[in-house]
């Protein structure tokens, strides 16, 4: 994981989430498979920031099977 997802299993017992937020990485991923935009992600879940969005997105484009492990 980088510095934009973490896991501690003091925040929603270790579910990897956006750095500083307890903001589940894997629902963006729930998101953009729905259909909704990064836009309508960040209006709905305001502690992320578009830079981590953006930056979680080129990571699991650069190494897809990190992309599982959320």
């Amino acid at each position: 994981m980088s510095q934009v997802v973490i896991q501690d299993p003091d925040i929603l017992g270790g579910e990897p989430v956006f750095a500083g937020t307890r903001v589940p990485a894997r629902s963006l991923f729930d998101h953009l498979e729905a259909g909704e935009s990064i836009d309508d992600f960040l209006e709905g879940f305001p502690s992320v920031k578009r830079e981590q969005v953006l930056d979680l997105l080129e990571e699991s484009k650069a190494n897809p099977s990190r992309r599982s492990a959320l």
